[in-house]
């Protein structure tokens, strides 16, 4: 049965698309709907439960905010695809026929395979808030200062072209097969579409701890002092605790980036912060200083050179 739906899911996408869709693909394109669902189930709870059907600024449903989020998210898919047709379908191709061990797929190396994937996520989500390079692409994830289902859609089109797709080469190269890294990366991108709420209060203590709920999340996108850099985990929260990064929900969050961008343009939430690296790189001093602009953290500021601000910011930490 599952095997005749994904044959008939396989050969619809590839109608539409044009191509043979990544197991990726398979996962995200048809959750499109339940997503929708989810996002307009959590829109009516909340304004049954505020007593009013406005969406004013600050609000969660702010409309100009929610727009910003699905039309990110709409670039995101269309040059996700792009990518693939380019060349990301050839490099886990290319990896694969490079592994240096072949894992047999059961019940166990699933459940294994998934740990791996989510180390994986665990490594590229952190190292895209500390290293600049990455944090070009991530940014705009987190520049929304509200926060519904709809901010899981905040994607940026640079995801291919910076190369978020290097950290999950070492599971294929490791010996599980790209399909089912893909495939376990789509259900973990999945599951958080709806973790981006403020209509689910704190679970359980132990679900708290374990696993990637929408009160840990919301930290994730908080700008408070104590939230910056915090609760990496997709899924679960386990490296978070190994790694010495989960934190909590003690305060009412704030969300958004310290220097934070106001624009809804497409384009500027897309490159803001490419323009700005670019520009910083190209200012006046020494090559060795300008090129750390790339790895080091985005708030590292270079001595004698004031960060670049190419579109309108509001900097929180000298409000």
């Amino acid at each position: 049965m599952l095997r005749e739906l994904a044959g008939a899911i396989e050969q619809t996408l590839t109608q539409w698309l044009g191509y043979t869709p990544t197991l990726n693909e398979m996962i995200l394109i048809p959750m499109v709907p339940v997503f929708l669902a989810g996002f307009v189930l959590e829109w009516v709870r909340t304004r049954r439960r505020t007593g009013t059907w406005s969406a004013g600024r600050g609000e969660p449903f702010y409309w100009r905010e929610t727009l910003a989020n699905f039309s990110l998210g709409a670039g995101y898919l269309v040059t996700g695809a792009l990518m693939n047709l380019l060349f990301l379908a050839a490099v886990f191709a290319f990896a694969w026929n490079h592994r240096f061990y072949t894992v047999p797929i059961n019940a166990g190396t699933v459940i294994l395979a998934f740990f791996v994937v989510e180390l994986c996520y665990y490594v590229f989500h952190r190292t895209s808030h500390r290293v600049r390079w990455f944090w070009c692409q991530h940014v705009s994830h987190h520049t929304g200062v509200v926060m519904n289902m709809s901010t899981a859609s905040r994607q940026s089109i640079l995801n291919g072209i910076v190369g978020t797709w290097l950290f999950y080469l070492p599971a294929v190269l490791a010996g599980f097969t790209p399909e089912l890294v893909l495939g376990l990366l789509a259900a973990n991108l999945s599951f958080q579409w709806f973790v981006h709420t403020e209509a689910v209060g704190r679970l359980h203590p132990w679900l708290e701890w374990w696993f990637n709920t929408p009160s840990n999340h919301r930290v994730h996108h908080g700008r408070n002092p104590l939230y910056i850099d915090r609760n990496y985990g997709g899924v679960i929260m386990l490296y978070d605790h190994l790694f010495g990064t989960y934190q909590r929900e003690e305060e009412a969050v704030e969300y958004g980036i310290v220097r934070q961008i106001k624009s809804h343009n497409w384009f500027v939430l897309n490159l803001h912060e490419l323009v700005d690296m670019a520009r910083d790189i190209m200012a006046p001093g020494p090559i060795g200083q300008r090129l750390k602009h790339l790895w080091k953290p985005p708030e590292w500021d270079r001595e004698g050179h004031s960060p670049i601000h190419t579109w309108t910011v509001e900097d929180m930490a000298r409000s």
